[in-house]
């Protein structure tokens, strides 16, 4: 079972920090997941549209300039990094999953990437975009068909894995909460790999297993890895 570390190794550093990056890539984990922001033309790494939870900033992203996030210390005297940081720090050292928040172009985003990518020596196939709002997944498949996408869900739907079907996913990412064998069951039939988040519960962990779930999104990877031992 792939074991991705949920914003980072966010048990062990700020999450959605390059520290976090860096400690998950210390510990060799197979994929790191983290969440986008787009700010005017640049995307920035935060989970909240509003600033105080993970930085000592006040206020939404919108209300300050780029330069002024920047600036504003997201734990341990980290800064809020750029997209391109966050992929320049992993290079080709692991999966990539970019979770989509408010982003606004996808064209630009896309190409960001690409270029990054380019620069850094990550493999196309090593990125997976997914996203909650949907909309977002179903232009970003249209503008880039090869796109690799999970659908993400915080439910367990009446019909289970359809809608991430008809999106053209590689995932679905469900909420641990609400994953059960039938939803994996429905999921693989249909051609999709399950992913599950956000899961540190060893007995979490050893039952998705069992259950045939192709990933998983820890805050503490390595705590993952040995539990799965």
């Amino acid at each position: 079972m792939f074991i991705y570390a949920h914003r980072g190794a966010s048990a062990l550093a700020p999450e959605n920090t390059l520290l976090a990056i860096q400690t998950a890539i210390e510990h060799k984990v197979d994929g790191i997941e983290f969440d986008v922001y787009q700010h005017q033309q640049e995307f920035i790494l935060i989970h909240d549209r509003w600033l105080h939870r993970t930085t000592n900033g006040i206020g939404s992203i919108e209300s300050m300039l780029l330069e002024q996030i920047r600036l504003l210390d997201a734990g341990k005297g980290q800064h809020v990094p750029t997209l391109r940081e966050a992929l320049e720090c992993i290079g080709d050292h692991c999966q990539v999953n970019i979770e989509l928040k408010g982003v606004s172009n996808i064209p630009n985003l896309l190409k960001y990437v690409d270029d990054a990518c380019l620069q850094y020596g990550i493999p196309e196939a090593a990125i997976l975009f997914s996203s909650f709002d949907h909309h977002l997944l179903r232009t970003l498949k249209s503008c880039k068909p090869s796109a690799r996408i999970g659908a993400l869900t915080a439910s367990k739907p009446l019909d289970y894995a359809a809608f991430a079907q008809a999106l053209e996913a590689e995932f679905i990412n469900a909420d641990v909460t609400f994953v059960d064998k039938n939803f994996v069951f429905d999921a693989k039939q249909r051609g999709l790999k399950m992913g599950v988040y956000t899961v540190d519960q060893p007995e979490d962990l050893v039952k998705l297993k069992s259950w045939g779930v192709d990933a998983v999104f820890c805050n503490n990877p390595m705590n993952a890895r040995l539990a799965l031992k």
